[in-house]
């Protein structure tokens, strides 16, 4: 097992400032309303945010990108639309899952009255949505104080040597929120800064000539 968590709030904390000076603020998520938020965290699964963009300016050209268009968008039509993001056909059905979810709930704005456990619980019975879209959607739509926990999370601790690599997300989670406090605005930019380090520096393989956190990392120069 790795190192517990919640010991760790000094070493997060450092992290996380190291992190923002050298990178700066990522200013996510990118998204003009809370659905455009939504819609992009069933499309960014397993696949890079550069095709999530060209499928939502798919939608928005065609002027289908709010919740009654898509839940009475042909669903052939929808997939053609969303391609670019990958698995269209399976993310087709989710979207329209999610969608008559949401307007069962009442729609966007309704969902917002839950509080964060119980929005959390709801959403995860919608077919598609895991922890990790849940958890975007709860923090980048609806500003709610969950740290989303992704494969570059893992693979920065992992290689940082505070986390095993085989924790549960839960545990995971509860940990970072817990070693961070419940705070809105560092779990945003946290969760932006690993994106943003894991794809360009802490790769596969890694370049840690390049790395900002070489002095804390266990696997530096092995």
């Amino acid at each position: 097992m790795g190192i517990p968590l919640a010991a760790e709030s000094e070493t997060l904390q450092s992290i996380y400032r190291i992190l923002l000076d050298n990178h700066g603020h990522q200013y996510w998520w990118p998204g003009d309303t809370p659905f455009e938020i939504i819609v992009g965290a069933v499309l960014t699964q397993n696949t890079a945010w550069i095709n999530v963009e060209k499928a939502i300016d798919n939608l928005k050209q065609e002027g289908v990108l709010g919740l009654n268009h898509l839940l009475t968008l042909e669903e052939e039509r929808l997939a053609d639309l969303i391609r670019p993001s990958g698995y269209f056909n399976v993310k087709t059905r989710r979207l329209k899952s999610l969608c008559r979810f949401i307007q069962d709930m009442g729609g966007v704005e309704a969902l917002d009255v839950l509080d964060t456990d119980a929005l959390r619980r709801e959403l995860l019975t919608v077919n598609g949505v895991g922890p990790e879209t849940a958890d975007d959607i709860l923090l980048y739509a609806y500003q709610r104080p969950v740290f989303v926990i992704d494969a570059y999370t893992r693979r920065l601790f992992s290689r940082l040597g505070v986390i095993s690599g085989d924790e549960s997300y839960e545990e995971l989670r509860l940990a970072f929120q817990g070693s961070l406090g419940l705070k809105v605005e560092i779990f945003n930019e946290y969760h932006a800064l690993i994106v943003r380090h894991a794809k360009y520096i802490c790769t596969k393989p890694p370049t840690c000539e390049n790395c900002c956190l070489s002095k804390k990392c266990k696997n530096y120069n092995i």
